[in-house]
């Protein structure tokens, strides 16, 4: 784990409360959270905060991740980048849409708990 130069990870959430408690896993892990509460905030701090990894949430207010990701796809840099969804949508076509876009995994918020999440942030992006 390297303390002087964590990972960081961009937290795309609205919801603050959960925001918060995943923020505080993460730290817990030895990543840096770096959180936005919309996807063009998200979109933003992906230019300026030079992230290593984005968890993406679907339902924001302002631009929905489908859309993000979309817009992420389009810039060179930020292309490369490791997305994990996370969100209350669980159908099929929306985990479909989200890998077809090229998120590396679609992870139901209910399904989960908080190291779950953590344990699948470490699998794409080792410490």
């Amino acid at each position: 784990m390297d303390k002087i130069n964590p990972k960081k990870i961009l937290l795309v959430e609205d919801d603050d409360f959960l925001a918060k408690m995943l923020s505080k896993s993460l730290e817990s892990h030895g990543y840096q959270p770096i959180l936005a509460g919309s996807g063009r905030e998200g979109m933003e701090k992906i230019k300026s905060s030079g992230v290593d990894m984005i968890l993406l949430d679907i339902m924001l207010p302002d631009m929905d991740g489908f859309d993000v990701l979309k817009k992420i796809n389009a810039d060179v840099s930020a292309s490369k980048l490791p997305v994990i969804i996370l969100s209350n949508l669980g159908q099929p076509e929306d985990i479909y849409q989200g890998k077809n876009l090229g998120a590396r995994d679609y992870l139901v918020k209910s399904d989960y708990s908080l190291d779950e999440i953590v344990k699948r942030v470490s699998k794409y992006l080792p410490n």
